[in-house]
C-alpha cells in the first residue's frame, strides 16, 4: 500500500484476494500496479496463501486536476500507468487462474466520471472512459469461461480522492481560469463533504460480487445516477440531431463491384 491510496479510487497498489475455502480472513501483500514483477509476486503470494483468487477488485487509481492543455506529459503518462495500464497488468496476472477454474469475479473501479466529463479533469476522465471500454470488452471475452465482470461507477464518496490523493498540474493558464480553474477549486473544496458513504459503497459492491448474475455496471450514489441520466439525455439529443442531418454519410454511389469467382473445376 502507498500513503496516498484511498478507498473507491486509490493512488497506488490495490489487489483483493478472497476465498471461501480457507479460514484465513485477510493477508496484506506489497503490490505496485506500475511494476509488473510486483504484481506477479502479489498474485502468486495470494494464491499460495489462500489456494486461489476468486475475486479481483481493481481499485488502484487517483485524480488529476488540469485543463487538457495544462497537463504535464510525465504526470499524464503516470496517471495512465496506474489508472489503465496497471489494471491490465493485474488482470493478466489473475485471469489465467480464474480461466483454469472456469469461475471468478472481476470488479473494476471506474467512476461516474467514466460516463460523463467536465472541465479540469479531462485526463482523469480519459483514463476512466478507457476503463469502461476495457471492462465491456473483457466482460464479453471472459463470460464463456464463467467469469463475471462488473465496472463500478461511484459518484462523490467521502474519501481522500479530492484530498491527499489528488494530483494537479502547477501550470495555470489564464484562458482556462473561468472553466478548469473554477472547477479545480470546487473539486478541492468538496473534499470531506462528498455525499457518498464509502462503507455503504463497499457493502453494495460486496453484494454484487455475491450475486448469482452480477451486473456489468454498478452506479453508486444519487449524484452518479443523476449525472449519468443527464449525460444520456444529452447524448440522445445529439443522436437524434445526427439522424436528422441531411449530410448523414450513407453510401449513395454505384453498387460495389462483385468479387470475381474462379471455378476450381477443370474445363471439360
Amino acid at each position: 500500500m502507498t500513503p496516498d491510496q484511498t478507498p473507491g479510487d486509490a493512488g497506488g497498489p490495490a489487489v483483493s484476494a478472497r476465498t471461501r475455502a480457507r479460514s484465513a480472513v485477510s493477508s496484506a501483500l506489497p503490490l505496485d500496479v506500475t511494476d509488473p514483477a510486483s504484481v506477479v509476486a502479489a498474485a502468486e503470494g495470494a494464491e499460495q496463501e489462500f489456494g486461489r483468487i476468486d475475486i479481483l477488485v481493481n481499485n488502484a487509481g487517483y485524480g488529476y486536476l488540469a485543463a487538457v492543455e495544462e497537463g504535464e506529459d510525465a504526470a499524464v503518462r503516470a496517471l495512465y500507468d496506474t489508472n489503465v495500464h496497471g489494471v491490465v497488468t493485474v488482470l493478466k496476472a489473475v485471469l489465467p487462474g480464474t480461466r483454469e477454474r472456469r469461475s471468478g469475479r472481476i470488479v473494476n473501479i471506474s467512476s461516474s466520471g467514466g460516463l460523463a466529463a467536465f472541465a479540469a479533469t479531462g485526463h482523469y476522465h480519459a483514463t476512466k472512459f478507457a476503463l469502461e471500454g476495457l471492462s465491456e470488452s473483457l466482460a464479453a471475452e471472459v463470460a464463456p469461461p464463467g467469469i463475471a465482470v462488473t465496472v463500478v461507477e461511484p459518484g462523490g464518496l467521502r474519501t481522500q480522492w479530492a484530498g491527499t490523493s489528488m494530483r494537479q498540474s502547477p501550470t495555470r493558464l489564464a484562458d482556462y481560469e473561468q472553466t478548469a480553474g473554477r472547477r479545480r477549486a470546487a473539486t478541492l473544496a468538496v473534499s470531506g463533504r462528498q455525499p457518498g458513504d464509502p462503507v455503504r459503497a463497499a457493502a453494495a459492491i460486496a453484494a454484487v460480487v455475491d450475486a448469482a448474475a452480477p451486473p456489468l455496471r454498478l452506479l453508486l450514489g444519487s449524484d452518479a445516477l443523476a449525472g449519468t441520466r443527464a449525460r444520456l439525455e444529452r447524448l440522445r439529443h445529439e443522436i437524434d440531431a445526427n439522424e436528422a442531418s441531411p449530410a448523414a454519410p450513407t453510401w449513395s454511389g454505384p453498387p460495389e463491384p462483385r468479387p470475381l469467382t474462379v471455378s476450381r473445376h477443370a474445363a471439360p
